[in-house]
């Protein structure tokens, strides 16, 4: 009943949001019949919306719609305004007829065509594929207006492939001319008026350690020994909030994507190219504006003094994580003294953490060797060595102190607006049937408060290091914990076992950084503007983060049925790495491609049912088991490029094949 209540109170809430009573706020989601539904935030009963009434919105736009009167059990809606467009690029096909063109757009969302004028297509063929960019759709016009920004060869389908999974995810491939056109505006050199309002580190050995392949070097480290005997550790961060300044155009575009886009063969920058890899990149042997989180740390990593603000540095040296890691390693290598000690406190953090109730899960990252032409010719897994984890301390380090400085600001007794990056305790929904599984492989779990349960999280993954049951356990252990998201209602992270936390260290590939880093500086020069659009801008740019993961791990998968095609027909061992009523996913062991081996194609063999509890399928009649985590032999049966989908099949092995139970014909009784 109270439930009830409140979702009234609270679709009441945002009716009058909306602007009048009857409006709502939602996305509209379009599925492959052409039907739409609105998707509202918190309200569990979506709106149907019918093609006739979207009047100019498409799939994933975000809208303002009227329900309507009457319309049976489930609510209907018309859109009355366009609020956001998820995305104004699309890739389609030009068809030229005398006087006009227009564009049929690709992919399985119902899309209208673009009407193109003959002026705007930018020397495209009849035929070509293109990229078209929304000019304006009036409404009461049935067609968009469109441009052709972009003519894409037919022949690298790897590219078109890369850039229609940008697309869909709403991150556009180019930035706007206004936006180029300010960054192009930004002077190269450093006045000396801006070195003399900064603290001047330029004398200090500071060097960097990235991957690689990495161009936009965003933090440096730097080392001094104090008279004292203190060490002096400074974590400079490129100055990006100096050279994007608010809500030009630039800042506009930067803020629209909120982040950069990795995919496997490419970078879909938040910012343009000069400013991330030339102006704001700490190149060696350059100076470079910073801001900076610098500490007095002794010798058991005990943080004695810190100082926040903006710096000048000069780095000495790059580093890739390999050279850095071969000199951890053998004690031998430009400034490996320093690399010691820095190592040796970065592990004392590291132990202070997860003593404090920081859960320790290790993750494994894959990584495509590509050719030059984009395809995958190799997998690599790469790990965390000590090498990553001593840039990663010292930038949780900086993140956590700059969270707990701006915290202790009030404003007229409320806290000034700040997008925390927090991480809940975990859903006890999930959780519970976790610690049922974990106790079947002998585990104990306390469950009494949450600073017990990271300690159980703890001690399970180290008691099940090398263990059969490590991935399962692992796997399941990670789904059972909610999203870190942006936010400014501070409850901590988690995850990190921090009660403050933000995101400082990375401004030239993630826009909440920037907000920090404006925001900090305010703090530092007394002054506190509060930013009444916080929570909307947190919201945003959590948003776009999922977006930019879900691209990623689309990119990924269409790169592992890419490189899996070669293989149709082959045998490789494979771990089960999900289940369901439908089948259950394999990670083949050599390459980490996971496919789908469906229950149709066991069928020969048994009948499965679905045991959610024990997360695996058990044959009806033979018992047979396939439970997350264990190892199976697969068959890749198909790879399909278009759903990016990998189909496999399970190979009998002898036990299996002996214990298989013998089909017997029933009779079918009179009755």
């Amino acid at each position: 009943m109270g439930k009830k209540h409140s979702q009234k109170k609270s679709t009441k809430r945002r009716h009058e949001a909306g602007g009048s009573a009857g409006t709502v706020k939602g996305t509209l989601d379009i599925t492959r019949s052409g039907m739409g539904f609105i998707i509202v935030p918190d309200q569990e009963t979506d709106l149907i919306i019918r093609p006739h009434d979207f009047n100019t919105a498409m799939h994933g736009d975000t809208v303002l719609v009227k329900i309507k009167a009457g319309g049976g059990r489930r609510p209907q809606a018309e859109v009355k305004t366009v609020l956001e467009r998820k995305r104004t690029d699309f890739i389609g096909k030009l068809e030229m007829n005398d006087g006009f063109a227009f564009v049929i757009v690709d992919g399985d969302k119902p899309t209208p065509d673009f009407y193109i004028p003959l002026n705007h297509i930018n020397n495209a063929k009849n035929g070509d594929k293109v990229v078209v960019r929304l000019v304006k759709w009036e409404q009461g016009d049935k067609r968009p207006v469109g441009e052709v920004v972009n003519v894409l060869g037919e022949e690298n389908m790897n590219d078109v492939a890369m850039k229609e999974i940008l697309l869909d995810a709403g991150f556009p491939l180019s930035f706007p001319d206004d936006a180029l056109e300010v960054a192009a505006r930004i002077p190269d050199t450093i006045s000396n008026d801006e070195i003399s309002r900064r603290k001047d580190v330029r004398d200090i050995l500071t060097f960097t350690i990235d991957p690689v392949d990495a161009k936009d070097f965003d933090d440096a480290i730097s080392f001094r020994i104090l008279k004292n005997g203190s060490y002096e550790i400074g974590v400079h961060i490129a100055d990006v909030s100096h050279y994007v300044e608010p809500e030009n155009a630039l800042d506009k575009a930067a803020y629209g994507k909120a982040t950069s886009v990795y995919l496997p063969d490419r970078v879909n920058p938040m910012l343009p190219e000069h400013i991330s890899n030339v102006l704001c990149s700490l190149r060696p042997n350059e100076d470079k504006l910073t801001f900076s989180a610098i500490f007095q740390v002794n010798a058991r990593g005990d943080v004695k003094q810190y100082w926040l603000g903006r710096t000048v540095i000069h780095s000495d040296r790059r580093f890739t994580y390999e050279e850095a890691q071969e000199i951890i390693e053998t004690g031998e290598g430009d400034h490996a003294e320093v690399i010691k000690i820095l190592n040796s406190i970065a592990q004392k953090l590291r132990k202070q953490r997860f003593d404090k109730g920081a859960i320790n899960f290790s993750s494994q990252e894959v990584r495509f060797k590509l050719d030059e032409a984009g395809n995958p010719i190799g997998i690599v897994v790469k790990e965390s060595k000590e090498a990553h984890q001593l840039i990663e301390e010292f930038m949780l380090l900086a993140n956590k102190y700059v969270a707990q400085n701006v915290a202790k600001i009030q404003v007229k007794g409320k806290p000034l607006p700040f997008p925390y990056r927090v991480h809940d305790t975990p859903d006890e929904e999930k959780l519970l049937p976790f610690i049922a599984f974990a106790n079947k492989f002998g585990h104990k779990f306390d469950n009494s408060s949450p600073e017990a349960i990271a300690s159980s999280f703890n001690q399970l993954l180290k008691d099940v290091h090398g263990k059969p049951e490590q991935h399962v356990l692992e796997q399941l252990g990670i789904r059972t914990m909610a999203k870190a998201k942006y936010t400014s209602e501070n409850i901590g992270h988690y995850g990190l076992g921090f009660e403050y936390y933000c995101h400082f260290t990375s401004p030239i590939r993630r826009y909440p950084d920037i907000m920090v880093h404006r925001i900090l500086q305010e703090v530092l020069d007394g002054k506190t503007l509060v930013d009444k659009r916080m929570e909307e801008k947190c919201k945003h740019c959590s948003d776009r983060e999922k977006a930019a993961m879900d691209a990623e791990r689309t990119a990924n998968k269409y790169k592992q049925v890419q490189y899996m095609q070669q293989f149709v027909g082959h045998e490789f061992e494979g771990v089960i790495s999900g289940v369901a009523a439908f089948g259950f996913w394999v990670e083949t062991v050599e390459h980490k491609c996971e496919g789908l081996v469906s229950v149709n194609n066991l069928m020969d063999y048994d009948e499965f049912r679905h045991v959610e509890s024990e997360y695996c399928l058990v044959g009806m009649r033979s018992g047979k088991k396939f439970r997350m985590g264990d190892k199976v032999t697969i068959k890749v049966l198909a790879a399909n490029l278009e759903k990016r989908q990998l189909d496999y099949d399970w190979v009998v092995d002898a036990d299996a094949e002996a214990a298989a139970p013998k089909k017997q014909k029933t009779k079918k009784t009179k009755r």
